[in-house]
């Protein structure tokens, strides 16, 4: 890598924060980050229904790591996830803190950046530290949703054991870890959340779908009881839940794409909507939590006018509005690519 390359380093967070309601306290975490020179702070995504709070910021890998660490220490002194609720899974009051490599730096090297980082929560903080994807020690906490397992609830126990001692930090359920929880710190490429609105408020609809379109798929069922191992859904790389938002008063499918080059928002838009109808339910549109990158925006639009026999050779901004028709991303609340797409933000 050449020295031009090394300074123009340009990484990724999209911490977690277990927190969607109080905005005071997202405030004051926002405030952390922002602190740091370096850092741009681009996009805060407040989830009330899921008290949940998806940020999301980009600078020197150094300086990230700084207002990262800086954000999980403020959520540690505000969030007391003894009384934390929401519907959303979660571990910790930073429940889940991801690097991300935007520009000159590999997938390896943000892994190591995740290490150091989870390494200076653990001991300067006490926060039980689970590592995982690229950052992962081991093959069974690669996936998130086995370092999550169990959630906040389950924590207390599940530290005590071998299988499960915290990578970083304290092993011992201690009452400072009983305010906290824990947190996972880890390496992936570029994630995105997606939500599909089903117009129904049946979550058993939701998770069905859900189950039938992730990778993980689900378990067969008899009796109303599952048996046997899972069978896998429909799409690779693709997690989902299936939940219902009050806010709205609507059953969602929410989806993580880990690789949205394999599987598309508008694809997965598409089975959604044909596995809605089986159910007898309609979709009414979409919605993106925190940014998406400008590629899977193009992606869609030019899928979709191409599925309406329309001309491609058109500028992006015409696809990027046709993905934003297509895939309804405006049902629950305006889109503005200004605000939601990353090579925009970041170019401001």
């Amino acid at each position: 890598m050449s020295k031009s390359e090394e300074k123009n380093q340009l990484i990724e967070c999209v911490p977690n924060f277990s927190e969607g309601q109080n905005r005071h306290v997202i405030e004051q975490i926002a405030s952390e980050v922002e602190s740091v020179v370096g850092v741009k702070l681009l996009n805060v995504d407040i989830g009330k229904a899921a008290n949940r709070t998806v940020f999301t910021f980009a600078g020197s890998p150094a300086a990230v790591c700084e207002a990262a660490f800086r954000a999980v220490k403020k959520a540690a002194q505000l969030i007391d996830m003894r009384s934390q609720k929401g519907t959303h899974p979660r571990i910790g009051a930073c429940d889940v803190l991801p690097l991300v490599p935007l520009a000159h730096i590999s997938i390896d090297e943000v892994a190591q950046y995740a290490r150091s980082l989870g390494e200076r929560i653990g001991s300067e903080l006490q926060i039980p530290v689970y590592c995982y994807e690229h950052a992962a020690f081991s093959v069974h906490r690669q996936n998130l949703a086995n370092c999550r397992s169990g959630e906040y609830e389950g924590l207390a126990q599940k530290i005590a054991t071998s299988k499960w001692k915290p990578d970083f930090g304290p092993g011992v359920f201690t009452d400072s870890v009983a305010r906290t929880g824990a947190t996972i710190v880890g390496a992936r490429p570029f994630l995105i959340a997606y939500n599909v609105n089903l117009e129904t408020d049946s979550v058993s609809v939701a998770q069905k779908i859900a189950c039938e379109l992730r990778e993980k798929g689900c378990r067969k069922r008899k009796n109303g009881m599952p048996i046997g191992d899972f069978v896998p859904g429909k799409f690779k790389k693709v997690k989902a839940i299936g939940w219902f938002i009050d806010d709205y008063g609507i059953a969602q499918v929410s989806f993580n794409l880990v690789d949205f080059e394999l599987t598309s928002m508008h694809h997965v838009f598409e089975a959604v909507v044909s596995s809605a109808q089986e159910y007898g339910v309609k979709v009414s549109g979409s919605e993106l939590i925190g940014l998406v990158p400008l590629k899977a925006m193009t992606d869609a639009g030019k899928y979709f006018l191409e599925k309406q026999n329309l001309p491609l050779n058109v500028p992006e901004s015409h696809l990027v509005d046709a993905a934003i028709q297509f895939l309804k991303l405006d049902d629950l609340a305006p889109f503005h690519p200004a605000d939601r797409i990353i090579e925009y933000r970041m170019a401001e």
